[in-house]
Order: structure tokens, then sequence, then C-alpha cells
């Protein structure tokens, strides 16, 4: 499968509590809900595309506890994800759980990159990761990233975790597709390339 990692991030690179106030305030984050203001008809088609592609969905255990307490709450027939999210199945990496209750869940223990590695190694379209950003910022600086999609809001927080905090290492990004909504949110998807790219530079002539 291919591992693919789903994030919405401000202007500023901050990922925590994109749904609402009371999402995740863990640290005292209490600035949630940034990306509910910019949703639109184009945004719930696309991420609706996205969700297509997946054959398993990833998480870290703190977004995984929220999402198994959240999503089993919605019960809006005509909601685009629901019924999916809840179907898929679902690989929690975790050093403290020894289940899921989100069903059908399977608890990865040891080390992340290890388990993560074998698990992407397995036959399938994409392994999705969805929030769980420091998750998907190690697996990013480990090199098992293939894809990366955001959707950036066009807003500035300020405050809040970000998604790429203190990578470990250069990542090699080319952007393959990008579109911009109504409401202003940019929606970019990159694939990883070997290295990032660096030069010095020698004038505009050089790029004519």
């Amino acid at each position: 499968m291919k591992l693919t990692l789903m994030e919405f991030v401000t202007l500023d690179g901050v990922s925590q509590g994109p749904g609402s106030a009371a999402e995740d305030t863990s640290d005292g984050f209490t600035r949630g809900g940034w990306l509910v203001p910019h949703l639109d008809e184009l945004f719930v088609r696309r991420t609706s595309e996205w969700l297509d592609l997946a054959d398993g969905l990833l998480f870290g255990r703190r977004t995984y506890e929220a999402f198994a307490r959240d999503w089993p709450q919605i019960t809006d027939p005509d909601d685009p994800y629901t019924k999916r999210m809840s179907s898929l199945p679902k690989y929690v990496v975790t050093s403290t759980l020894t289940e899921g209750s989100w069903h059908p869940t399977t608890v990865l223990r040891g080390d992340p990159i290890r388990t993560v590695g074998e698990l992407k190694a397995r036959p399938g379209r994409e392994l999705q990761i969805h929030g769980s950003a420091r998750l998907g910022n190690a697996l990013l600086a480990a090199g098992l990233v293939d894809t990366l999609r955001l959707v950036v809001a066009p807003t500035v927080i300020g405050s809040g975790r970000r998604l790429l905090d203190h990578p470990s290492g250069p990542v090699g990004l080319r952007l393959v597709r990008h579109e911009v909504t109504v409401n202003g949110l940019l929606l970019l998807e990159y694939e990883t390339v070997d290295a990032a790219a660096v030069g010095e530079y020698e004038g505009v002539t050089a790029f004519v």
C-alpha cells in the first residue's frame, strides 16, 4: 500500500483542533475550530474522493481516541464520510492501548517505523494517516510517506501543535495537484522524492 499523510493546517502550519474548540485542548490549546468557517462544496467533494482511495486508516493513539469517541456519534445518513470511516480497517500505533473500541481496529505495538513499514508492504491502495501529526511527521522523516495531502486554511493561529515541527531531516516533495476552493482553502497534493533539492542562486538569467 502507499502511505498517504492527510492533514488540515493553518497558514502557519498548525494542525491541532481543526474541527471544534473542544476537539483537542491538549497543552492548553484554546483556538480550535479554525477550519470550519472555510468549508465548502469543493472541500467536501474532494476529501470524500480522497477517502475513496483508502484501504485502511492509520492513527496515533491521541487522534484514534478522539475519532473513536466522535465519529460513532455522527448519525446523519447523508454525511459523506461516516459510513466509510467506521467500516474501513483502522490501525493505531500505541504503547498504551491493548485493544480498540472503534471496530475494526488493529493495535500496532513496538517500533512504529517497523510496524508501519510491515503494514505498508501489504497489497492494497492507500493507507491513510488522518490527523496524528506527530506520527505523520515521524513517518515522513523516516521516508515511509509516499503522498502528502494538505488542506491549508487561510488563517494564522499563532499557537498550537504544528505538523512539521523539528523534522529529523530534509524531505523532498513534488507538487502534483493543486486547487483553490471558493472559501480560500488550498488543496495541495505532493509526492515525496528522494531528497530535498538545494542550489546556488546565480541570477534570474539562469532560469529563463
